[in-house]
């Protein structure tokens, strides 16, 4: 099988373009959003279902707000990340981690990203530990798709970006989509609708400002980028994450349960163009005093 390389791809076979989408009415139940920051966006996840049509609940269990006991008035949700680990004792990490049986259990559209993906990896019984020789994966590093990842999708980023200095075991019975060189799982799927993905693809340019800026003391962890190199890489390979997200997106809200038999699966409705200026700003990064105190692995919104 021979792969391609196309301006920062993975490509095998034809691209599969699911942009624009025939036109379908616009979704009414909501994506619930799960944010770990008390000033934290989805960026460009969020930016996605707003251009999509897609209503979003956000909701922050570290500041004391609950979880619905079932997922039947949403359509999926998105659990991202965070300084803390999914070892922390806190009591919302472990909430958070328990309340992941409602997707689960009802095979709702489930994300995880960087500390979510860790969340669904524990509570699945996977590890989610430190490098054996310390090292961290800050900035741009290369991944590699596997069969499965695609069949997911057919385009893939060679390098993402990434914020963090623990990984995960893949869990068992789960599927591969993506390795690393440092930490090997990078992406999985679990069951008919849960995905985890490691890396950052919804971080702007406005947020990676500010996490270099208020986070430079992660910058010296052995294995983290420098700076400049973050900045120098991002023009390089920011285009195919853009794309790879989009793309990603418009199949995991589609792993929607059909209301009836005879209804077809979720789809989005067509996608209003994005200015740049709108993807810089409408996001947050972690707080200074957050980034300070962090001890765990995942780092993000």
């Amino acid at each position: 099988m021979l792969w391609l390389k196309v301006t920062g791809f993975h490509v095998i076979g034809p691209i599969r373009r699911t942009r624009p989408l025939p036109r379908h009415t616009r979704m009414s139940k909501p994506v619930l959003i799960i944010l770990h920051q008390e000033h934290s966006t989805p960026g460009r996840v969020g930016q996605h279902f707003k251009a999509c049509g897609v209503p979003m609940d956000v909701r922050r269990p570290r500041f004391g707000e609950r979880l619905p006991e079932t997922l039947a008035e949403h359509a999926g949700v998105v659990v991202f990340g965070g300084p803390m680990s999914a070892n922390d004792p806190d009591d919302f990490v472990r909430y958070e981690i328990d309340w992941l049986a409602v997707p689960l259990r009802e095979q709702k559209p489930l994300l995880g990203i960087c500390l979510g993906a860790q969340m669904l990896a524990k509570h699945l019984g996977a590890r989610v530990s430190v490098h054996p020789e310390g090292k961290a994966e800050i900035g741009y590093y290369a991944i590699r798709p596997t069969m499965a990842g695609l069949g997911v999708c057919t385009a893939w980023p060679s390098y993402v970006y990434q914020w963090h200095r623990e990984g995960i075991d893949l869990p068992h019975g789960a599927r591969l989509l993506a390795e690393g060189d440092i930490f090997e799982v990078q992406a999985f799927a679990d069951g008919p609708a849960a995905y985890g993905i490691q890396f950052h693809a919804e971080v702007t340019h406005a947020m990676m400002c500010r996490w270099t800026t208020r986070g430079h003391e992660r910058l010296s962890l052995p294995g983290a980028k420098s700076r400049l190199e973050h900045f120098a890489d991002r023009p390089v390979y920011d285009a195919a994450i853009r794309a790879w997200l989009a793309d990603f997106l418009d199949h995991w809200i589609a792993r929607a349960p059909a209301a009836s038999p005879s209804r077809a699966p979720t789809r989005l409705a067509p996608c209003a163009a994005q200015p740049r200026a709108v993807a810089d700003v409408d996001a947050c990064s972690p707080s200074n005093s957050s980034l300070a105190q962090a001890t765990g692995g995942a780092e993000g919104i």
